[in-house]
């Protein structure tokens, strides 16, 4: 009885010993007598008791590694605090397992190395601006370094800088002297602005102003050119009418001089103050003369004989 109890305890041991059970995203790296046998995927495993043993279980998920803030001085001799993250994957577990002792301890000095090279290079302005530069140059040394411990970089941020406290100072005394340059630039820029866009509104309304004032004179001059003209026809007109009477009513002599006294008559009722008569004139003023002496003759000898 006791024999079939030792040997069920027996049995029940070997096969917790050979029986594994692999989870998903694990891998078992199984020895043989101290050598490796072979890596079981996830899933069911069957491995020989007191001769294969499980040496490591390895994640095949992202893994990630904070990186413990690291003094850096950079090439201005300023001495910055910097606290990286990394993102890896193991590629090959019999690597990450027998080709290094300590991965994580791996990765976390040669990044400590590598950011100080880096940053040393590079002056405390460029590593302000240049993180995605200093993360990328990470990565490419960081991944090209761990592949022989089947290894692979995904990415590395560079969580935060942190710089002196004097530097900080400086640094944002800095920032308040750039921020009221700027302010001042813009506020220049827009009375420039200003000035400049109310210079062309003058400029624009007084070649409006002058262009209305010319158009104006034009059409003026035009309107007394047009009356000027009219006034002139309706002369002539009136000129023609009394010419075309006067020819069709025969004048003689007597009355081509009478008409034109009658127009000295006009003549001297305007504004000038001598009137110059034509020698021509003088003819038949004195026939006028005669025929004003004849007419009173006959009325003094009217009034005699009455």
């Amino acid at each position: 009885m006791w024999f079939l109890i030792v040997l069920l305890v027996i049995i029940l041991i070997i096969a917790v010993k050979s029986i594994k059970v692999v989870r998903q995203s694990e891998v078992y790296i199984i020895e043989r007598l101290g050598k490796f046998h072979k890596i079981a995927d996830a899933g069911l495993t069957i491995i020989i008791p007191f001769v294969d043993r499980v040496r490591s279980v390895v994640s095949l998920k992202q893994q990630t590694m904070d990186v413990p803030p690291q003094g850096v001085i950079t090439k201005d001799n300023v001495t910055i605090t910097i606290d990286t993250v990394v993102f890896y994957k193991v590629t090959d577990p019999a690597k990450a397992v027998y080709e290094i002792q300590s991965l994580k301890k791996g990765i976390e000095y040669l990044a400590i190395t590598t950011i100080r090279d880096i940053v040393g290079k590079m002056d405390l302005d460029a590593t302000f601006s240049s993180r995605d530069l200093i993360n990328e140059q990470l990565r490419a040394i960081l991944d090209e370094a761990t592949d022989q411990w089947g290894c692979k970089i995904d990415r590395v941020e560079i969580k935060d800088i942190t710089p002196p406290a004097d530097i900080r100072d400086a640094m944002e005394k800095q920032m308040n002297a750039e921020r009221n340059k700027r302010a001042q630039i813009l506020q220049a820029e827009g009375e420039r602005q200003s000035a400049i866009t109310l210079a062309e509104g003058k400029k624009e309304a007084a070649i409006l102003e002058a262009e209305a004032e010319k158009e104006s004179r034009i059409r003026k001059a035009a309107g007394e050119a047009e009356a000027i003209k009219k006034v002139a026809e309706a002369r002539a007109s009136e000129i023609h009418l009394v010419y075309d009477a006067m020819m069709k009513s025969h004048p003689d002599d007597t009355l081509v001089q009478l008409k034109s006294l009658e127009a000295l008559k006009d003549i001297a009722n305007g504004e000038a103050n001598k009137v110059f008569i034509p020698f021509e004139a003088t003819s038949a003023l004195s026939s006028l003369g005669a025929i004003k002496e004849v007419v009173s003759d006959d009325k003094k000898d009217k009034k005699k004989a009455e």
